[in-house]
């Protein structure tokens, strides 16, 4: 039976059919049922959804390459495996090449910015920085939101995220998206993140058994781990990026390289507009989505796990435009506020800087 500490159900009911001015639709996968058994190619898809009259058209001419960079680990990035298999890529006349990238955000954005991948998925509180010190990569899109988690045992006096002070915190990276964004609830609190919380670092699959040694308080993780963290009841969740003010905000975005957005903008358009597609139907599909992802999701998670953590992620917010450059904005003050982006930054003006509309070519 599943623990009644992992919040499966989506905390926001799905936006299906709302229009807004700051959010493009994906085309054409408002009407998307569920389809049982293996993936459908597009063509066959076809005939099952709704056709908008705002559709992105494919490219002209043979397929265009292009290097896409991902974590196959993150089921955040579930859109991408889903684009595969569902042909949303081909739809657009783009053959995609997928690169599982491991190494730190750093390598990643100077791999996209020099022209060794042409695009990849990330977390926002993890690109920014860099993208402060001057990479050449530009946000087209957000693609949800949630996935970071604050645990601690369940018999623990550890309730809420201002309990960390004082506490050991077992995390995976010192400079990573769950540091950050809780150090950020921490300061809010009026809590150092520095001083109050001794922060230890672990491989990601070891932060649990770090508290369950006494080496720490509580942990903080990513999905799917921090869910499979939680399954059998002896930790519970204390706090995660769906909290308050976030629950409306992606934490997850895409970036293309700056050369590509320059030169080939229609090419970054329509690689957005299949990921935004891609991200709509895991929404609207779960257990289809939860199917793509299974080959790359680690063994300690079923493919039920994954279809509750798909529908608890914010899949069917993925905004643009001004929406999503005040979402960026937005993380970029709560960085000041730990001082990882400068206090010199004009954060409105590095919202316009690092994000291109490329649906407004």
């Amino acid at each position: 039976m599943r623990n009644d500490n992992v919040r499966a159900i989506s905390r926001r009911q799905l936006l299906l059919g709302a229009a807004t001015t700051s959010l493009v639709v994906p085309a054409g996968l408002f009407g998307a049922r569920a389809l049982p058994g293996r993936p459908t190619p597009i063509d066959e898809l076809d005939s099952l959804i709704c056709r908008t009259a705002a559709e992105v058209a494919p490219l002209p001419g043979p397929p265009r390459k292009l290097k896409l960079s991902w974590n196959a680990n993150a089921v955040c990035s579930v859109q991408v495996p889903v684009a595969v298999d569902y042909d949303l890529f081909k739809k657009y006349n783009l053959d995609v090449e997928l690169i599982n990238f491991s190494g730190s955000t750093d390598q990643l954005l100077e791999a996209i910015a020099t022209g060794k991948s042409d695009a990849g998925v990330g977390m926002a509180l993890r690109w920014l920085k860099p993208l402060e010190q001057g990479f050449d990569v530009k946000i087209v899109a957000g693609t949800h939101g949630g996935c970071l988690r604050a645990i601690a045992p369940t018999k623990s006096e550890i309730t809420k995220v201002a309990d960390l002070k004082g506490k050991t915190v077992a995390i995976d990276d010192l400079a990573g998206p769950g540091k950050n964004f809780f150090s950020i609830q921490l300061a809010k609190l009026g809590i150092d993140p520095n001083k109050d919380v001794d922060w230890r670092q672990y491989p990601g699959n070891l932060v649990r058994l770090a508290v369950e040694k006494g080496e720490a308080q509580a942990a903080l993780a990513s999905d799917p781990l921090a869910y499979a963290f939680l399954k059998d009841g002896e930790f519970k969740e204390i706090g995660s990026n769906l909290d308050g003010i976030y629950r409306n905000v992606s934490c997850c975005i895409v970036g293309a390289r700056g050369s590509l957005v320059r030169e080939e903008p229609r090419v970054a358009q329509v690689l957005t507009q299949a990921l935004l597609d891609a991200a709509q139907f895991s929404a609207n599909n779960p257990e289809q989505a939860a199917k793509s992802f299974l080959p790359y999701a680690p063994k300690i998670v079923t493919e039920q796990d994954l279809v509750e953590l798909i529908r608890y992620h914010t899949h069917d917010h993925h905004p643009t435009g001004t929406q999503l450059k005040n979402e960026l904005k937005l993380y970029a003050d709560d960085l000041k506020v730990v001082s990882v982006i400068k206090q010199s930054t004009d954060t409105t003006k590095f919202a316009d800087k690092i994000y291109v509309d490329v649906f407004g070519i």
